[in-house]
């Protein structure tokens, strides 16, 4: 009553092992670019609002719109600051 495995079925739990472990790191790179896409725009559009309040006691506003709000979710702070020079230019 030998417990008998053969080398194929080795094989195969080694390779079915790989591709979860390929599996499971092309799936981790997606989820941290959506998290920092994701803290980026939450980042830019609280800067944005914070610009906008305190922009409002010296008469300076950024209006908010779809392609401010795509600036400052994309890029985030540095869109910010893009948005607040362009502002400032034109």
């Amino acid at each position: 009553m030998g417990l008998a495995v053969s080398w194929s079925s080795i094989a195969c739990y080694v390779v079915g092992l790989a591709a979860l472990f390929l599996i499971g790191k092309l799936l981790t790179k997606p989820i941290k670019w959506i998290w920092k896409l994701v803290c980026n725009a939450l980042l830019g559009g609280l800067l944005l609002i914070l610009v906008n309040i305190v922009g409002s006691f010296f008469d300076f506003v950024i209006t908010i719109n779809p392609v401010t709000s795509l600036i400052a979710g994309f890029l985030g702070v540095p869109g910010v600051v893009l948005l607040i020079f362009l502002t400032l230019l034109f």
